[in-house]
């Protein structure tokens, strides 16, 4: 585990994700398993299946971050195009790899379905690949760059064989606390407590309950000792504001 923070993009891939026939649930799984590996996801893109969108997204991420992790496009389609865009990302040849090929031959069909199931074979020259534990093919990685695939619980499953390749720092707490105040009445007073805490995220969230205003406070970091004094802090913020803190999880 590194003491430094070590940072993650995201990118999301396909049309059906844009247009909204499909609701993406990928990126709330990659949050909450990276944040416990210490792998802080600090941007996100979701990008139609368009070549040279995923060319200069891929090649932008993978300078900017530690790691990227993409989702969706590896299937057996004709839109299926994220494997061959990472090739050339990386300037490789793309190529059928044997254990991909012999998982996908190992399941009797005609010729036509098995010529677009093999597809599915086919990465960049040189990636290695992402164990796929429902028995599917597998996914790939190349450089800092982790391609899975976008159906939900694969996906999952592909990202839980990865905990022991990926050198994470320390993993990012929380606390919060909530109160019948509307942001407004704490906004200052907020304000000021981040600047106290520079290292501390510091979130305001309304919401409304039985008729009344409400906020959330959520604070995050690395270090448990500072995020327990914000929590104190921000405790005595809504007290001072004449409500109660309620819901206190620290």
């Amino acid at each position: 585990m590194s003491t430094k923070e070590v940072k993650a993009g995201i990118i999301i891939i396909g049309n059906e994700i844009l247009s909204g026939r499909t609701q993406d649930t990928n990126l709330a799984h990659l949050a909450r398993v990276l944040n416990v590996w210490g792998i802080k996801i600090t941007e996100t893109r979701i990008i139609p299946d368009d070549e040279s969108v995923i060319v200069d997204t891929v090649r932008h991420f993978s300078s900017a971050f530690d790691y990227v992790f993409t989702t969706g496009g590896i299937g057996p389609t004709h839109d299926d195009i994220t494997s061959g865009c990472i090739a050339k990302a990386f300037h490789k040849k793309l190529i059928e790899h044997p254990d991909i090929a012999r998982l996908i031959r190992s399941r009797p069909t005609s010729d036509e379905v098995m010529k677009s199931r093999l597809l599915m074979a086919l990465i960049p020259e040189g990636a290695g690949l992402i164990d796929n534990p429902t028995g599917g093919p597998q996914g790939f990685y190349i450089n800092n760059v982790y391609v899975m695939a976008g159906i939900p619980k694969v996906m999952q499953a592909m990202l839980s064989t990865l905990e022991d390749q990926l050198n994470g720092g320390l993993p990012v707490l929380s606390r919060s606390v909530t109160a019948f105040l509307g942001e407004s009445q704490i906004a200052t007073e907020l304000g000021r407590l981040q600047q106290r805490y520079s290292v501390v995220d510091i979130g305001s969230y309304p919401f409304t309950r039985d008729g009344k205003y409400g906020t959330s406070i959520v604070m995050r970091c690395t270090d448990q000792k500072i995020l327990d004094e914000v929590l104190q802090e921000a405790c005595k913020l809504i007290e001072n504001a004449g409500a109660v803190p309620e819901n206190i999880h620290g």
